[in-house]
């Protein structure tokens, strides 16, 4: 008894569950890999929830996997349930996972995900579904899928009928198309044919076969051994393990990757669950959702959607209503209209959020294990939809799950991406986005070959990619998620090598790269109370060399150069204060508590020099006059140097995106009308030939700004040097602008200001936070 289906097809596994409660085969196989024959009796165990992915993957190579994805509405999973029930052996007869593996990721894929019949076959050149719903009249094979086999009901007459139909149909294709293109199928039923036959000489008969129905027609062909055997010879092998994996709806869908798969597999669920009134019950769901998300959807519109979607069906000369009909009333009724709830109907609900369960006794690499033991311990499970977890790194479980987090990325496994903190930005609160993939499942197995706990197999990868590391930055890089994960083992290796790279890496931006990482370390290692004593050692001696290295590199830039250097002189400038602080934290060494004085220097030797590009001067100034080093005064003189007409028009330009550009650089012209004057006045003189030269620099500077900047900086422009005044000058000024600032008024706003800082909270006054 051959039984053709549909992947993933929910009609599909309601036929083939009404075949074998007909027939009560003695055998039953399945298509898919004989490796999984020992992992079929958990599908029987309590803790196993569909949807679920068999997982193949090379033993030497983990990467080299292959999926085998199941639903609760998968015929495949139907079967396996079956056979267990009624204490009936199911096996798997597709070819070996050994073979499929070791032809490639391609074929793997090929195997894992086979998508005939479905109008989804990424790799099909010949589509089964298409060709048969276009010979019916159809332009879509969803629709037609659905009017001829998901809408049949359980009672519709001879359980074998569909399934003959199905057989017929695809013989005729294959009689004109082949094998559709794929080679390979040819020596897959070869031995899909060899395992059927064995089967009827161990049973005697009463075999079902459960297969994909492109399949079919190839497994009735009367054959020899001897050819089958052939087809088979010579195949190449590696050694492969396997696995229950969960998966995700996600998953099943196209939208999400999975070659194989179908539109709507929370849709599909829903029609194989529904016990009756598939599309009251849908409307319900959906009415559920949109109330959730304080939308005004009452019985009413469930009711007028429901009949609207039966008149759409009969409109459009179909059985019943499919999603299509359903998904436009839910549009018309329920939505007004938009197209924007209705996004969420499908992403919620069409799609679906999803995601299966294994039992603990699934085998599984002891990384895997150790992963798992650590997320119930740390009460972190797994989940398909993407949230946003919010850790406080003083409370213990919260370090814990910032460590293991850490780790898990450090090991290519990105469970979580850090995310920015709505909360505050102290280095105690971390902020992670969180989202759980079915390929994490192989990143995990391939992690494994590092070690059998997640922090050894972190502090072995972290040892090795610190040795094998190109450039000093991946160093520093490498140091801070040391700290962040917490690998004291690791560190030793990680701060030799950084050592070694820091004492020979001359080039001035390698080294002003790598400092910021390295301060952040400082930072985190303290909120975790590590030792970074070595650290700061390395991040001084690193901004020494960067103080005495800078000028010179500065020198004779081109503009793309000078950008880069830009980004370098703000990364370093941000994070010198910081080293200065935690070197006054820990006590003076050698002087230390001069750096920022020394690198305010070294930025007032950027500011005079002449071979120094503009923006670079222009940025060296800003710093200054931020930092309180330099007066308003000698600002202003600076940029009228930087502006005279003597200065080419592109040099000027760039000095003032330097000068202005950044955060701060409208508000600074917008207080200072002498600054704006300058800049305003420089402008006008602009030759008519060079203007087109300095306008996409000009253009790209004062864009950044807010609207409420740009539309200030144009009036005080358009009124003009002699009746603008200055904001914080002494003229009329703007509306809502005082001569001279109240003291009063900003004193009032510190108590709120402290407050939605957080600085007055009992927490942040132990941790010595605003003090």
């Amino acid at each position: 008894m051959l039984l053709g289906v549909r992947h993933h097809g929910p009609g599909s596994a309601r036929a083939v569950r009404a075949a074998l409660d007909a027939a009560l085969p003695r055998v039953v196989l399945i298509e898919g890999p004989p490796e999984a024959d020992a992992l079929i009796p958990l599908a029987a165990d309590e803790e196993m929830r569909p949807p679920v992915a068999l997982l193949a993957h090379a033993v030497d190579e983990p990467g080299r996997s292959a999926f085998w994805p199941l639903a609760e509405f998968s015929p495949e999973w139907v079967a396996v349930r079956w056979a267990l029930d009624h204490d009936v052996p199911a096996r798997f007869i597709d070819l070996p996972a050994t073979h499929t593996l070791a032809w490639g990721a391609d074929t793997a894929e090929e195997a894992a995900g086979e998508p005939e019949p479905s109008a989804a076959g990424a790799d099909v050149r010949v589509d089964p579904l298409a060709v048969l719903a276009e010979a019916a009249g159809y332009d879509d094979p969803e629709r037609w899928w659905e009017d001829v086999v998901e809408h049949r009901g359980a009672g519709d007459g001879d359980p074998f009928a569909p399934f003959a139909a199905l057989e017929e149909a695809m013989g005729s294709l294959r009689e004109v198309y082949g094998v559709g293109g794929h080679d390979r199928d040819l020596v897959r039923e070869a031995y899909m044919r060899l395992q059927v036959r064995a089967a009827r000489r161990e049973f005697g008969g009463g075999v079902a076969v459960v297969c994909g129905a492109w399949h079919v027609p190839a497994l009735r062909e009367r054959t020899t051994v001897a050819s089958d055997r052939a087809l088979l010879k010579g195949l190449p092998k590696v050694k492969a393990d396997m696995t229950w994996v969960p998966w995700t709806y996600r998953r099943l869908a196209r939208a999400g990757g999975y070659g194989a798969g179908i539109d709507s597999p929370g849709w599909y669920g829903h029609l194989f669950a529904a016990p009756d009134r598939p599309v009251e019950r849908w409307m319900t769901k959906v009415a559920g959702l949109l109330r959730d998300e304080d939308r005004l959807v009452s019985s009413a519109h469930v009711i007028e959607a429901v009949r609207l979607a039966e008149t759409l069906a009969a409109l459009r000369g179909r059985p019943l209503p499919g999603l299509g009909e359903t998904t436009d009333a839910v549009r018309a009724v329920m939505c007004d209209g938009s197209d924007v709830p209705l996004a969420l109907v499908h992403d919620r609900l069409v799609v679906g959020d999803v995601m299966g369960e294994v039992p603990a006794s699934a085998p599984a690499v002891p990384l895997q294990r150790d992963l798992t033991r650590l997320q119930r311990r740390l009460r972190l499970k797994p989940e398909a939809s993407e949230r946003e977890l919010e850790l406080d790194l003083r409370k213990e479980t919260d370090a814990g799950r910032s460590r293991l987090l850490h780790r898990l990325r450090l090991l290519g496994v990105a469970w979580g991406e850090p995310a920015v903190s709505r909360g505050g930005t102290g280095t105690f609160r971390e902020t992670w986005r969180l989202r759980w993939e079915p390929e994490l499942s192989v990143r995990v197995a391939e992690a494994g070959v590092w070690g059998t706990t997640v922090v050894g197999a972190a502090t072995a990868k972290a040892e090795a990619d610190a040795v094998g590391a190109r450039g000093l930055a991946e160093v520093t890089e490498l140091a801070e998620q040391c700290l962040l994960a917490e690998l004291p083992d690791a560190l030793p290796t990680v701060m030799r090598v950084l050592v070694d790279r820091a004492a020979l890496d001359t080039d001035v931006g390698h080294l002003a790269q790598a400092l910021p990482a390295l301060v952040r370390s400082l930072r985190y290692g303290d909120v975790r109370g590590t030792d970074t004593g070595a650290l700061a050692e390395v991040a001084a001696g690193l901004a020494e060399r960067v103080f005495v290295g800078l000028p010179p590199a500065c020198a004779a830039l081109d503009t793309d150069a000078a950008e880069e250097m830009r980004r370098h002189v703000d990364a370093v400038h941000g994070v010198v204060a910081l080293l200065g602080e935690t070197a006054s934290a820990t006590g003076p060494r050698d002087g230390r508590g001069g750096l920022r004085g020394r690198w305010q220097a070294v930025l007032g030797v950027l500011s005079a020099r002449d071979t120094v590009p503009g923006v670079l001067r222009g940025r060296a100034v800003r710093l200054l006059l931020d930092d309180g080093v330099l007066g308003q005064e000698e600002a202003a003189r600076l940029m009228g140097l930087a502006l005279s007409p003597g200065t080419p028009p592109g040099d000027a330009a760039a000095w003032i995106e330097g000068f202005v550009g950044g955060g701060g650089g409208g508000m600074l012209l917008v207080h200072d009308e002498r600054l704006l004057g300058l800049v305003d006045g420089w402008l006008t003189r602009v030759p008519a030939e060079a203007f087109t030269d300095v306008l996409p620099l000009l253009r790209r500077t004062f864009s950044a700004y807010e609207p409420g900047v740009r539309r200030t900086l144009g009036e005080l422009v358009r009124r003009g040097p002699g009746a603008r005044g200055s904001v914080a000058g002494t003229g009329s000024g703007l509306p809502g602008f005082a001569p001279e600032p109240d003291a009063e008024r900003a004193d009032a706003v510190v108590p709120v200001v402290r407050l939605l800082l957080g600085l007055d909270s009992e927490e942040n006054r132990l941790a010595g936070v605003g003090t």
